[in-house]
């Protein structure tokens, strides 16, 4: 570590953050501008939990979701995928046309009728939670007498 220290660090995360979500919110007017997808009476609600999760997981800031960090991300919610299965969630959500996965991919992925595996696992991610709560009362009193 320099002697010097950035301490210019948090600032400039905190700057690139309202950066990146300024990026986000103008695509997700796009979307609510878009005939195909304005229908949805939810669809304000949705693009912004949409931004939220995306932005928690663009971790490189660059405006993309990479293998690494889709990795972690699946990791995160307990479904830990090869490199292989990786790649082909990437492909699956991009059509093959991209090795990152962009916020607008991620958005018609997650509006689409597809159910792309990506997709299923961050719908059931919210079941998952729900039931990883721990009980509040602590373990029953076992006995030596109890094992098998």
């Amino acid at each position: 570590m320099s002697s010097k220290q950035n301490l210019q660090g948090g600032k400039a995360f905190g700057a690139l953050k309202a950066q990146q979500e300024e990026a986000l919110d103008s695509l997700n007017k796009e979307f609510l501008d878009d005939p195909k997808y304005n229908t949805d009476e939810d669809l304000p609600e949705k693009l912004k939990a949409f931004k939220k999760k995306y932005m928690e997981f663009d971790l490189n800031g660059e405006g993309d979701i990479d293998i690494m960090a889709l990795k972690r991300m699946l990791e995160k919610l307990g479904a830990a995928k090869t490199h292989l299965e990786l790649k082909k969630m990437i492909t699956e959500v991009t059509g093959g046309l991209a090795e990152t996965i962009s916020y607008r991919d991620f958005v018609r992925m997650m509006l689409g009728k597809r159910s792309a595996i990506f997709k299923l696992i961050l719908m059931y991610e919210e079941k998952a939670k729900e039931k990883d709560e721990k009980p509040a009362a602590p373990p029953a009193k076992r006995l030596i007498a109890d094992l098998p």
